[in-house]
């Protein structure tokens, strides 16, 4: 049967199995005995791995594209490790029967590269361990410790810089991914390069015990087991263990080499061999001086003048030709230059309507340590939340409002947000992400450490409490909310008190739109026939600035097309919309009472201002008369709330429009009905009177 069909059959892959074969096959060299032919072919194969380590460590352009370095250092280490205690096996048992008893390989090391002199071997073998150990592999380490360090350091600044470019659109969200995942990816890398070349510096240190435990070991069992004399035992025992540690230290000084050029990387587009080129002989100045300075060198007496000056020819021989080139190809670019035509001038841009940028009706701004509740690829909660604004105010209010654009400042604090209008600031704060506000309604049983503030919607007293804090500030009657609530109860009010600014034109048109959908002969006979749109426009905003709904859309426009005819004051037919809409005025100010407790005016009051009304004197009260009235509003309002009641002033029809523009601006929570808008089903009893008072 094939071997590949046997492999399908099971389900098989060779990619996967290899990691787990070679493991295991690197601790079954430490336990079982290898004939010294295997041995041979491992140690090669160690070799290899060890060139074949250096030469990716070469080209590669960032640290990043040998990821698998870390995991890469460490099977090498174990499979050194692993031969080095089969090869001490082999020698101990197989040494007294001569220099190739461990295998061809470590007899050439043994005597090839140190020429069978045991003494030159042991020199040779602790100065490339002096050398692994304590240059190339501490050097290495330390730079992994400190580029681990730095990069966990620079993550939240770059992090921040992701984000700031996703918001401003100049990447994609795709892009924004990658690029967190190569941080990541970064700091996980010099972290584990950090703990791999502990490994480096654990096999250099075994690499002493083991050499040091095999001549000793190797004379025991030379002397006392095999009679050979004490001179032919240590010379046969100390060059097999020298070759033995050679084959395994040279590979070892291999992979630090390639560990130490992985992590000493900058990021560019170039390899090592390009940098070196690049930017060590390819400046003809540099190779002229250091050429003189070598040539002097030379001419000193008993120095050995040809190879200093052979090596200062060489140099200044390749410094005259870098110099030659760079002259050739800048009078060749010169040459393109004087014969291309000259290009031709770019047209400066003509001034369009496109270099106006239009203002968002509704806008927020975030600090940058706000910018994760607003990051699509964090799970932003606060994105959520204004979606629910915008469905919900659009279900009680009436029609859709404009969406919220959201953008980073980085001029404003890191944990301030400002929510504008038409490019205009109307409300701001501050949250702060992690942690909770605590927000007193009044009636709290304790008290709880935090940092104090403002609800920043209903200008509470709060406190910014940890989320360990939560639990006992609800115990203690607090309303505790986290940061994306704040900001999205803060768009919410300021949505809801300025819901009249947004229903522009186009707004209303969608509306009208809208509503033609369901009841097309209507709107189609009605508007702009009989009612324009700005009318109807204005009339809406009227209703919404008192904070009534506009979902009944066909009442309000048969309403205006009754009365539209006989006048076009825009006073006028609110008020005629406001009785048509009576019922579901009181509902919202009374829900489910039967009997209405309202404020009324001080009737000597109200002969007054229905006086002034009348004789057209001006829109405006005197200024005494105007603050003792809202003075007493404000002392009857503050009353009727603490009962749990809406405050509610009822007045005449005349008086309704002026009396609400202006409580409203003192005292919103105050709402002003005309008697004629309280429907016959209702009762009425007056718990307040406001006037003025002698």
């Amino acid at each position: 049967m094939n071997f590949s069909l046997l492999l399908q059959r099971f389900n098989l892959n060779v990619a996967a199995l290899a990691g787990p074969v070679l493991i295991l096959l690197i601790l079954a060299m430490m336990i079982l005995p290898l004939p010294t032919v295997i041995l041979d072919v491992f140690f090669t194969f160690n070799i290899a791995v060890s060139i074949i380590v250096l030469m990716v460590g070469l080209q590669i352009k960032k640290p990043l594209e040998f990821s698998a370095f870390p995991a890469i250092l460490l099977v090498t280490t174990l499979l050194r490790l692993s031969l080095n205690v089969a090869s001490s096996r082999v020698i101990l048992m197989e040494g007294h029967n001569g220099a190739d008893a461990a295998g061809k390989v470590i007899e050439a090391f043994s005597h090839f590269l140190v020429g069978g002199n045991y003494a030159i071997g042991i020199v040779v073998f602790v100065i490339l361990t002096i050398i692994n150990f304590v240059v190339i592999t501490k050097g290495a380490g330390r730079i992994a410790e400190v580029s681990a360090r730095f990069t966990l350091d620079a993550m939240p600044g770059k992090q921040m810089a992701i984000d700031a470019d996703l918001n401003a659109g100049l990447i994609g969200e795709d892009d924004a991914r990658r690029r967190r995942q190569e941080i990541t990816e970064e700091a996980n890398f010099f972290g584990s390069m950090d703990g791999a070349s502990k490994f480096v510096r654990g096999d250099a240190i075994a690499g002493i015990l083991i050499m040091l435990i095999n001549i000793i070991g190797g004379l025991i069992v030379g002397i006392v087991q095999h009679d050979l004399p004490v001179g032919v035992a240590a010379e046969t025992y100390t060059l097999l263990t020298i070759g033995d540690g050679l084959v395994a230290q040279i590979p070892a000084l291999i992979i630090s080499t390639a560990a130490g050029i992985v992590v000493t990387r900058v990021g560019t587009e170039k390899d090592l061999s390009e940098q070196f080129l690049g930017q060590l002989f390819m400046k003809p100045q540099v190779l002229y001086i250091t050429a003189a300075v070598i040539g002097l060198m030379g001419l000193i007496p008993n120095m050995p003048h040809f190879a200093f000056l052979l090596i200062a020819a060489i140099l200044a021989g390749l410094a005259w030709w870098q110099d030659h080139r760079t002259r050739e190809l800048a009078a060749a670019q010169a040459r393109a230059e004087s014969e291309s035509p000259p290009p031709p001038e770019t047209p400066v841009a003509e001034v369009s309507w496109n270099d106006v940028q239009p203002v968002d009706a509704v806008g927020l701004e975030v600090g940058y340590r706000l910018i994760p509740l607003v990051d699509r690829t964090q799970d932003g909660e606060l994105l959520r939340r204004i979606r629910g604004i915008r469905k919900k105010m659009a279900q009680e209010v009436g029609f859709l409002l404009p969406a919220v654009h959201i953008r980073d400042n980085l001029e404003i604090r890191p944990n301030a947000y400002r929510i504008l209008l038409k490019g205009v600031e109307v409300g701001g704060g501050e949250a702060f992400v992690g942690q909770y506000l605590a927000i007193n309604p009044g009636r709290v049983l304790g008290e709880i450490k935090g940092v104090p503030t403002t609800d920043p919607a209903f200008g509470l007293p709060a406190l910014w409490i940890e989320a360990r804090q939560r639990e006992e500030a609800q115990t203690f009657g607090y309303t505790v909310v986290d940061a994306s609530t704040v900001v999205a109860t803060h768009i919410s009010n300021i949505l809801q008190n300025h819901a009249a600014e947004l229903l522009g034109r186009e707004e209303t048109q969608q509306l009208v739109d809208h509503v033609g959908k369901e009841s097309p002969k209507l709107v189609e006979e009605l508007v702009p026939k009989i009612i324009p749109i700005g009318t109807l426009q204005k009339v809406l905003q009227n209703l919404l600035g008192e904070g009534i709904s506009i979902r009944d859309m066909k009442s309000i426009l048969e309403t205006l097309a009754e009365h539209v005819p006989q006048t076009q004051d825009i006073d006028d037919l609110t008020a005629a919309v406001r009785i048509t809409l009576s019922r579901a005025i009181v509902a919202q100010l009374f829900p489910g009472m039967n009997e209405l407790s309202v404020l009324t005016l001080d009737p000597q009051l109200e002969s007054i201002l229905i006086g002034a009304m009348q004789s057209k004197a001006g829109g405006g009260l005197e200024p005494g008369l105007a603050e003792t009235l809202l003075q007493s509003a404000a002392q009857e309002s503050e009353r009727i709330e603490q009962q749990g009641l809406n405050p509610v002033l009822i007045t005449p029809q005349a008086l309704r429009p002026v009396l609400s523009k202006f409580m409203r601006r003192a005292l919103p929570q105050l709402a002003v009905l005309a008697h004629n808008e309280i429907p016959d089903s209702k009762t009425i009893r007056v718990v307040g009177v406001v006037g003025a008072r002698s």
